[in-house]
């Protein structure tokens, strides 16, 4: 699998700073609530920046926040950015959103067949309100999860299975059918993400202890009381102030064990998209912070 080479790997982090120190400036302006998190999280404890092999930057915003801030930049930004999720972009099968560098152009090889103009872009990631009964919530969490799934199967007829041998062949074969029999059903990807956002938005205006990212591998993987993500935290990302959960080693321990101690070399890898442009940025100068 072909890899970056050191020269594009550098130049796709500065894009990403330049697209975070923007982020954060849109934010402050707007009174617009965001934190880092994941493995932008390891890089920040162990690094004060990337991962140094990493390729992305993810970012959480409460779901309402992140409302607000698609509507900023379609609104005011768009000649510099673009902002794609599901619900402008319905052909985009991923339930996140994604803030990317207009005219520039990234996908990668699990996404290369979608009809959608992808670009260098940061991640974020919306975190709802999950009630403190614990069957509404599994109720909540489990039904986001699955029209989200639904929706992914929907609109990716031949998904590119990044895992080889068997396994890989058995993944990519039930994958196939999944999709073939939900078409004959006439579910559509849209009333998908409606059952998607229903269950999502269900405790919207409700004063709960928790907020969870519904959408990740596991329905409960990234379920947080708030009192561990707020108040939040500034730590220093390559050279520049972010701002992170306050309990940010507890959440990594949990999902990644000892997060501190790098992974063998054989584990450090990324992957080379099946597109890659930096259309205007190819010369972009080192980004420094933002003053």
């Amino acid at each position: 699998m072909k890899e970056y080479s050191k020269e594009e790997l550098k130049k796709i982090q500065e894009c990403e700073l330049l697209l975070l120190d923007e982020f954060i400036k849109i934010c402050g302006d707007n009174d617009l609530t965001y934190f880092a998190w994941g493995g932008t999280g390891i890089g920040a404890l162990r690094h004060k920046g990337f991962i140094p092999w990493d390729d992305d930057i993810d970012l959480g915003m409460p779901a309402q926040d992140l409302e607000k801030l698609t509507e900023i930049i379609e609104n005011q930004f768009s000649e510099k950015f673009s902002i794609i999720s599901a619900s402008t972009d319905i052909n985009y099968p991923l339930p996140t959103t994604r803030l990317m560098l207009r005219g520039t152009q990234f996908c990668e090889e699990t996404l290369k067949n979608i009809n959608c103009d992808l670009g260098i872009f940061l991640d974020l990631y919306a975190f709802d309100n999950v009630p403190d009964d614990e069957k509404l919530y599994k109720s909540q969490a489990r039904a986001a999860w699955f029209w989200s799934h639904i929706r992914l199967l929907l609109s990716i007829n031949d998904p590119v299975i990044m895992i080889h041998g068997p396994k890989g062949a058995l993944v990519r074969i039930a994958c196939r059918i999944a999709s073939f029999i939900l078409r004959l059903t006439h579910v559509s990807p849209s009333y998908a993400l409606k059952k998607e956002n229903e269950a999502r938005r269900r405790y919207a205006g409700v004063s709960t202890r928790r907020i969870a990212y519904l959408n990740d591998t596991s329905p409960f993987t990234a379920t947080y009381p708030r009192d561990e993500v707020f108040p939040l935290r500034p730590l220093e990302f390559e050279g520049r102030q972010v701002y992170f959960p306050n309990k940010l080693e507890k959440h990594l321990s949990t999902l990644y064990g000892d997060f501190m101690t790098l992974p063998p070399v054989e584990k450090r890898k990324n992957h080379y998209p099946a597109r890659l442009d930096f259309g205007p940025y190819a010369d972009l100068p080192r980004c420094s912070p933002r003053s």
